[in-house]
């Protein structure tokens, strides 16, 4: 299952790649924010994120005006590894080498295809692991014992 969320600036593109998932079989679990009114992007990030580091989702998808804001507030939470992208390549590698576990995207940033496209790579780019192992542990662990 895949977690989903949007501020009110990205909300009706969350809404467009929601029914485009759901058309290519995806099962999708909306966190919200649920129509245009003004919210804080920061409370979907961690909502989402908190959804993927507890399981309850594999991944998440994250929207606000440029993916920015949104993307900082879920890599707040220990476990979440979440990029930007605006274009496929880098979708691409961030699954490859880094094993992102949400991707973010800006409604203002990219146009609703292009999305799709980035969308479609992410999801399906598995992790190389190999190299890439060790860097993402050292990661985990120091986010572990980070005090600050």
């Amino acid at each position: 299952m895949i977690a989903i969320g949007s501020d009110d600036a990205a909300f009706l593109f969350k809404e467009q790649i929601k029914e485009y998932l759901l058309s290519k079989g995806y099962e999708v679990h909306d966190y919200g924010t649920y129509g245009p009114e003004r919210v804080d992007y920061c409370d979907f990030g961690f909502r989402v994120g908190e959804a993927v580091v507890q399981g309850i989702c594999e991944n998440g998808l994250l929207f606000c005006g440029t993916g920015v804001g949104i993307s900082i507030s879920a890599n707040k939470v220990k476990g979440i590894r979440a990029v930007v992208c605006s274009e496929p390549y880098s979708a691409k590698l961030s699954r490859e080498h880094n094993d992102t576990n949400i991707l973010a995207l800006g409604s203002r940033v990219v146009g609703i295809e292009l999305a799709k496209m980035i969308i479609d790579t992410w999801l399906t780019t598995d992790f190389e692991g190999g190299r890439h192992v060790g860097r993402i542990a050292k990661i985990a662990e120091y986010e572990k014992h980070c005090t600050h």
